[in-house]
């Protein structure tokens, strides 16, 4: 449903390890690559569940327009 650019996707990554959001780490991928993981912090945690609440009472208000016309 969605398709996000490798440069939309890593500046936001960076931004969200700027703030605070995400940490960073290197490892060894499966085939043996090196590559970076993400993971949130316990800020970013907080941050998500308020998105999510937030997302999903717009979402819920705009299902109620649309049901009503």
């Amino acid at each position: 449903a969605l398709a996000i650019e490798e440069g939309a996707l890593y500046p936001a990554l960076h931004r969200l390890e700027l703030r605070g959001l995400l940490i960073a780490a290197w490892d060894v991928s499966a085939n043996n690559r090196r590559a970076k993981y993400y993971r949130l912090t316990p800020a970013g945690r907080r941050r998500l569940k308020e998105t999510t609440d937030s997302w999903r009472r717009t979402s819920a208000a705009i299902n109620l327009v649309l049901e009503a016309s």
